[in-house]
C-alpha cells in the first residue's frame, strides 16, 4: 500500500513540472515518496515527545517555510489525494502513529507536496523539457534526502 497512487504521482509530475514519468518509474518513486513521508513521521513523533505529548500536531511535522509555500501551489493545483488511503499507509508503520484531527486533515496536502517538490526538483535537473532519465531522477531523490 502506498500513499500515493500512480495516476496520482503521473498528473502531479505533469501538472507541477510538465515532466511525463516512465511507468517502470513510477513504482520506484512511489516508494521513495513513501519513505520521504515515514521520515516525517518519525521525526514529528520525536518533536511532539519533546514536547510532552503523544499526538503528533501539525506544528511537530519538520515543514519549512518554503515547503509551506509549495503546499499552498499543490493546493492550486486541485488534484487531492485520499486521506484514507494514507491513514491506512500510516497504520501499516512501526511505530503506531497519533496525529490530531488538523494534522490528519492536512495529510494529504503534505504527500501531494513531497511529490510537486520532488518533481519540481526533478525538472530542474531535467535536460529534455519533458522526459526524466533514471540519473536526473537519482540526482532529485539525492537533493531531496539532503533537504528532507
Amino acid at each position: 500500500m502506498a500513499v500515493a497512487g500512480v495516476h496520482k504521482i503521473e498528473e502531479l509530475y505533469k501538472e507541477a513540472a510538465g515532466l511525463r514519468i516512465a511507468k517502470n518509474k513510477v513504482k520506484q518513486l512511489s516508494d521513495y515518496i513513501d519513505q520521504k513521508f515515514h521520515d516525517m513521521l518519525i521525526a514529528a513523533k520525536a518533536n511532539a515527545k519533546a514536547n510532552g505529548r503523544e499526538i503528533i500536531s501539525l506544528n511537530d511535522l519538520p515543514l519549512s517555510k518554503a515547503f509551506q509555500e509549495e503546499m499552498q501551489r499543490f493546493v492550486e493545483l486541485e488534484v487531492t489525494l485520499n486521506l484514507q488511503e494514507i491513514l491506512d499507509h500510516i497504520a501499516t508503520l512501526p511505530p503506531a502513529y497519533e496525529l490530531d484531527v488538523e494534522t490528519e486533515k492536512k495529510l494529504p496536502d503534505i504527500v501531494g507536496t513531497l511529490i510537486v517538490v520532488l518533481a519540481k526538483i526533478t525538472k530542474e535537473l531535467s535536460r529534455d523539457d519533458n522526459v526524466v532519465s533514471e540519473k536526473e531522477h537519482e540526482t532529485a531523490e539525492r537533493i531531496m534526502n539532503l533537504v528532507l
